[in-house]
């Protein structure tokens, strides 16, 4: 795909040559730095987009190695400057940021970025350009509307996964513009991955309470449930979301979380920064339909899910402990669905079960690294040499939980709930196996996913449910 043309090719940055926004990726590292400069950014702002971007860079850093670099049209460019052809980065992005990718790839002889005055776009850009080149023609590479002022005034044109309508516009101008896109780009199948459908399988908990009070012939209490179960799917997405968004920099250096689609840049994180109110409001309009305790509780689901992901999950042990809390409570917002009083011994076997979970989790992901030579978790306070440590707090947890089971079996509340009691007692023996069976394929390197996504999806998970759910059916 190598040309022959000599004009000097200029190249734009944002959505061109990465397939991400540096202002929006920085603005989310600042905030994940410091939650207070939420309020500073309006007043930046107000001073210029220049300034805000230039105070953005002053206080954060981007790792011009972990970008996710547009590859083909990369490779073109290399092509370009290997035959001596001049490249010049020309971007809207602070300099700072355009200074360090330019460094890092090493095929560009200029750069023009914005500083602390000009927002280097549409006119300023162009207007840059011929001051730097004086009456050299030149080709642009770009893929926005707000490039066509830039378009105007070269000589030809490249486009770069070009938004809607942009093709049409630069033919106007510019005649045989060169394509390049992605595949996939911002596929409907990238946002369903994003949005973590698969996911939703954890909010079946908010069906316990209402089968363990017996009551999941009542359609309308059934209904309400389900209700609930799309709004704390809907609230849950949009964490996921802005999760992905504030670990972008940890998870473009992690084996697998690296392919996520904001980390690998296969989907706009302009949208998806847009999507996450979008879903938040439509979880808590659902929540208005049932009674007001659910929508306290998902309110609270939310405010800890915005902790963690902010702060909390930085430290040893309070990760685990907020990842197991937040499992629970997805069975205290099933209780408060239908106006049900959750038990002490449903809550309290909750918590020493989804704490078992919570380690299995932390403690796949410290195994991976070990695995591959590393040695701690970025972003989390752990490192290898807890993993004996994390596997016995593990099986500690889960037959804590075995224990609670048959204490809640010898106790009064179950004579007045079952006729026959006695069946109950092979849910021990049945959880005992479930959560050994577990911890035995963590240790093998078996179980390579959420714990709790893994039970509803294993076989043989499911058949101990089903018989768990049986025995609870006969002893009424």
């Amino acid at each position: 795909m190598t040309t022959t043309n000599n004009k000097p090719l200029v190249v734009d940055l944002d959505g061109t040559l990465i397939q991400t926004d540096l202002l929006i990726e920085s603005v989310l590292a600042l905030i994940k730095h410091n939650l207070l400069y939420v309020f500073l950014l309006p007043i930046w702002l107000l001073k210029g987009k220049a300034k805000l971007k230039h105070e953005i860079a002053s206080r954060v850093d981007i790792d011009a190695s972990l970008l996710p670099y547009q590859d083909n049209f990369l490779e073109y460019l290399k092509a370009e400057h290997v035959n001596g052809r001049r490249l010049i980065l020309a971007t809207a992005s602070n300099e700072k940021f355009a200074h360090s990718i330019a460094h890092h790839l090493g095929i560009f002889a200029d750069v023009l970025a914005s500083d602390d005055q000009i927002n280097l776009s549409g006119q300023h850009k162009l207007e840059g350009l011929q001051r730097a080149l004086g009456n050299q023609n030149f080709v642009y590479a770009a893929n926005a509307m707000v490039d066509l002022r830039v378009w105007e005034g070269a000589d030809s044109a490249v486009l770069v996964n070009p938004e809607p309508g942009v093709i049409k516009a630069v033919q106007d101008h510019v005649e045989n513009p060169l394509v390049f896109e992605t595949p996939d780009l911002n596929s409907v199948k990238n946002y369903i991955k994003a949005l973590r459908f698969h996911q939703w399988l954890k909010n079946f908990l908010i069906f316990i309470p209402l089968l363990m009070a017996h009551k999941f012939y009542d359609l309308q209490l059934l209904s309400q449930v389900f209700v609930g179960f799309i709004a704390f799917g809907l609230c849950a997405s949009s964490v996921y979301l802005l999760n992905d968004l504030l670990d972008l920099a940890d998870d473009r250096q992690h084996p697998t979380k690296r392919h996520r689609p904001f980390a690998a840049g296969t989907i706009s994180i302009l949208k998806g920064t847009l999507l996450i109110p979008v879903l938040l409001i439509a979880a808590f309009g659902l929540s208005l339909l049932l009674p007001l305790e659910f929508t306290g509780v998902l309110a609270l689901y939310y405010a800890i899910t915005i902790a963690y992901s902010l702060y909390l999950k930085r430290f040893a042990p309070i990760d685990i402990l907020t990842l197991a809390g937040l499992y629970t409570i997805r069975v205290i917002a099933g209780a408060a669905a239908v106006s049900i009083m959750p038990s002490f011994w449903l809550l309290a076997f909750s918590m020493f079960v989804f704490l078992s979970l919570a380690l299995v989790k932390r403690f796949t992901e410290l195994l991976k690294l070990q695995h591959q030579h590393q040695t701690t978790t970025r972003g989390r306070g752990y490192s290898t040499i807890d993993l004996h440590t994390l596997a016995q707090f593990g099986s500690a947890s889960a037959y804590t939980a075995v224990l609670v089971l048959a204490l809640y079996i010898n106790s009064d509340d179950v004579t007045k709930l079952y006729s026959h009691p006695e069946l109950i007692w092979m849910l021990c023996p049945l959880v005992l196996y479930l959560m050994t069976r577990i911890w035995l394929l963590v240790h093998r390197g078996e179980l390579d996913e959420d714990p709790v996504v893994f039970v509803i999806r294993d076989r043989h998970s499911l058949w101990l449910v089903m018989i768990g759910a049986v025995l609870l059916w006969l002893a009424i």
